[in-house]
């Protein structure tokens, strides 16, 4: 049954609330209720509950999206000879995956015009890891951000006041009504911004495990399917897949630390291989939807060459130089960096085997040694975090270093330490891994 409502705030609550199907008159008077003010907080904090209550069918949230992506400007890329193609992560812990694969695309010969977010609760936000590097801008004009895509194949920033405001307020009132984790709102939230982008293909990286926002196999699915039908409905093609995160994905977790493992992979000197599984996948997956690449044979080739020659090293070199890094962050990246106070071991409690890691538990031990914030204002400390992390299913001796902690001071340190112990635990048979890419 479709209502139309009059564009009176507690009209439209009170139809969602009572489980009706709301028009696109009704959610355009939502949506810019949110941007002119015309809802107030409370009443934007009712109807986000509502939605987490009742749901929404897929034409619902194709309006929705529809109408968040045109609530400011929507980018538009006349005169490109490429493709515009965009990957999305639900987030993780460690997940760095969008610095190597940006760079792959774009040496492929794809445009990738990446608007990124902050950290979120326990995961690691790309634009916070970006600002590890000394002057790096990831706020620039849109026209700045337009030619920097133009010149050098990609741009990553932080999301911008001008696209998709009604998202930004929204988003900010989930996060303190308990509604993060609403499907037609994650679904609206990602894709209005994505849209608003002006992409012709995305591809989304959906993680499932305890370290990710949906924990179980089913929640994970609904959001990749509830994902591609809105986003291929509003008329951009778009493939998900349900990626691991069951433990940390790569060897790090931290701002500037990731940053380091990033120049790591990209330069040949350390590829983890279940990142590089999914830096993989995901890129063959914008390779192949974009007809860059005319299989996954094609793709796989053209991925090792762009990174044998170097060619992937250097775009994202000239992407950090063009947004206000250094000219030789790939050569030097300590040199722009801040390196943490103390660097310490962490060691096994244990004999055995290591047979699961409450990854949450990890992201939430970087937050608590300043990597990510616990208020909005919060500054982050970009040096802090941890590294040489070693992967589920190791054999290790009580008293073998399984990881290293990087923080501000001892104290610290030793939380942090007790706190990555705590988040493991062991076997003595070879544990069962779950699978990289579901």
């Amino acid at each position: 049954m479709s209502v139309t409502a009059k564009i009176i705030p507690q009209e439209i609550i009170r139809l969602k609330r009572d489980g009706k199907i709301l028009d696109e008159q009704a959610i355009n008077g939502f949506v810019s209720g949110l941007v002119d003010g015309n809802f107030s907080d409370s009443q934007v904090g009712a109807m986000a509950m509502a939605i987490f209550q009742q749901g929404m069918t897929i034409d619902e949230r194709v309006n929705f999206t529809k109408a968040m992506m045109n609530s400011g400007e929507v980018l538009s890329w006349e005169g490109f000879d490429g493709p515009i193609v965009d990957k999305h992560s639900t987030g993780g812990v460690g997940d760095k995956v969008s610095f190597m694969l940006a760079a792959i695309v774009a040496a492929c010969g794809g445009y990738v015009p990446m608007i990124s977010g902050r950290g979120l609760g326990h995961t690691g936000g790309t634009a916070d890891k970006l600002e590890s590097i000394a002057g790096f801008n990831v706020q620039p004009s849109i026209s700045e951000f337009k030619r920097i895509v133009k010149e050098v194949g990609v741009a990553i920033i932080s999301q911008t006041d001008n696209l998709a405001p009604a998202d930004k307020r929204l988003y900010s009132i989930r996060d303190v009504t308990a509604t993060v984790e609403s499907i037609p709102l994650i679904t609206a939230s990602i894709l209005s911004k994505k849209l608003a982008a002006g992409l012709d293909v995305l591809v989304m990286d959906v993680k499932v495990g305890n370290g990710a926002m949906m924990t179980n196999l089913d929640d994970a699915k609904a959001l990749a399917q509830s994902i591609t039908s809105v986003a291929n409905g509003a008329g951009v093609k778009t493939q998900a897949i349900i990626t691991d995160m069951n433990q940390v994905l790569g060897t790090s977790a931290g701002n500037a630390i990731e940053m380091y493992e990033t120049v790591k992979y990209l330069t040949g000197k350390q590829r983890e291989p279940r990142l590089h599984k999914i830096v993989q996948a995901l890129a063959s997956a914008m390779l192949i939807n974009t007809n860059l690449a005319s299989s996954e044979k094609d793709a796989h080739q053209k991925i090792d060459k762009v990174l044998s020659s170097g060619l992937a090293a250097e775009i994202f070199d000239r992407m950090v130089s063009a947004l206000g890094g250094p000219k030789n962050f790939i050569e030097k990246p300590w040199d722009s960096m801040h390196k943490a106070n103390v660097i310490t071991e962490v060691r096994a409690s244990q004999h055995g085997y290591i047979a699961q890691m409450d990854t949450r538990a990890v992201g939430m031990s970087v937050v608590g040694l300043g990597g990510g914030r616990t208020a909005p204002t919060q500054q982050v400390d970009h040096s802090v975090g941890f590294d040489r992390i070693l992967p589920l299913g190791v054999q290790v001796n009580r008293g073998e270093v399984i990881a290293r902690v990087h923080a501000k001071d001892a104290d610290s340190a030793n939380r942090a330490i007790e706190q990555f112990n705590n988040a493991l635990s062991y076997s003595e048979e070879s544990p069962e891994l779950p699978p990289v890419i579901y």
